[in-house]
């Protein structure tokens, strides 16, 4: 099968759409297909490259302003000369809004069926960073979805708010984790000494420092006794962020077996932030062997057992946040009961079952497009 990945967003990016995007092209390798990625250079990019087995295509861009760490693709005829020169079977588009919408038409002109990846709340950032617009970015993604031959939802909570906002033909497709490189073996007492020297209980956040992450919540945890926040990550308040933490570790932007030794050497990990359609990092903690607090909004609620693999609190309350750090730290067994229960659970959402369960969907849409298709492939 060959299959045109359009995203927004793809590696050396860091962030959740990059990183799918790159699982998906990798799966399809592994599984004898053929894939081709389009997306936005980054500065100064080329025209493209080879990655490994597949060839990457990457459009002219510019930065998002205020966020000049997002890149957003220009118009042109490159995306049009890659999809044509690809003939494929399948359009995925990931988070699609610029490059995505520009896909469709092209899709539809080569009889390719579209299969569109919801991941990224785009309403709730032009409300953010723009204080207006939501309503504009909602009809971008109503067009674009409506047109699709599928979309695909990463939680419940976004699968709702898609069909409140009339995009039909929705189904779940949840993200993947790497349960090997995500481990509790890789738990470092070397790291944790020079974290926490008086042995404090290390909580931590990853991702990235941005409004919408809410990470300032985290200022009454930083002001407990025997508590060592720490930060990995990086992105427009990262400067702020600092200011508001006293205290708190900052790390940086971290990656691979760097970040993965992170992950596995807190004993709590905190996502604060109330807009995620998913939450890739509390997959890799609960992956990790770390117990998980996180807002009782979006795509946690998926991810999150209340009381059973962490703790589910009230959104953009940091006396919540800080109350349920207390009662983690009060209570070593129920943190290593947590994060039991929660390892058990995510070892069935690897990227390889995850990437099966997205080829069931595309044979699904060409067999609706081609009757007999899926017999013969």
């Amino acid at each position: 099968m060959r299959v045109a990945i359009v995203t927004e967003s793809f590696p050396p990016d860091v962030n959740g759409v990059a990183h799918c995007a790159w699982q998906t092209a990798r799966h399809l390798v592994r599984r004898g297909h053929e894939p081709l990625v389009v997306t936005p250079a980054g500065p100064g990019g080329g025209p493209g490259t080879q990655d490994g087995p597949y060839p990457v295509v990457r459009v002219p861009s510019v930065p998002l302003p205020g966020y000049p760490q997002v890149r957003v693709a220009l118009p042109g005829r490159r995306l049009a000369a890659a999809l044509a020169g690809h003939r494929p079977d399948v359009v995925h588009l990931a988070s699609p809004f610029v490059l995505g919408a520009r896909a469709v038409p092209l899709a539809a002109r080569l009889g390719a069926p579209v299969v569109a990846v919801y991941q990224t709340d785009l309403g709730g950032y032009a409300r953010t960073y723009l204080g207006t617009g939501e309503g504009i970015a909602w009809r971008r993604i109503r067009a674009v979805h409506r047109a699709a031959d599928r979309t695909l939802a990463p939680s419940a909570a976004a699968a709702r708010d898609l069909a409140r906002h009339g995009v039909p033909r929705v189904w779940l497709w949840p993200r993947g984790v790497d349960c090997e490189r995500f481990h509790p073996a890789r738990r470092d007492l070397e790291l944790r000494r020079a974290l926490a020297p008086g042995g404090e209980l290390i909580v931590g956040y990853v991702g990235r420092l941005a409004p919408e992450k809410r990470v300032e919540l985290l200022a009454p945890v930083c002001a407990l006794p025997g508590v060592r926040v720490v930060i990995a990550g990086d992105g427009p308040q990262a400067a702020r962020l600092r200011a508001a933490l006293p205290g708190a570790r900052f790390l940086g932007a971290l990656t691979g077996d760097e970040l993965a030794r992170i992950f596995a050497s807190l004993d709590v990990f905190v996502h604060t932030g109330p807009q995620e359609t998913f939450c890739q990092t509390i997959q890799e903690a609960q992956a990790s062997g770390v117990p998980v607090i996180a807002p009782a909004a979006g795509g946690p609620l998926d991810l999150v057992e209340h009381a059973r693999t962490g703790l589910l609190v009230r959104p953009h309350d940091a006396e919540a946040v800080r109350d349920a750090v207390l009662t983690l730290e009060a209570g070593r067994r129920r943190r290593a009961e947590y994060a039991r229960v929660a390892r058990a659970r995510v070892l069935t959402r690897t990227w390889s079952a995850v990437g099966d369960r997205l080829l069931g969907h595309y044979a699904q849409v060409l067999g609706e497009r081609r009757p007999g298709w899926a017999a013969v492939a």
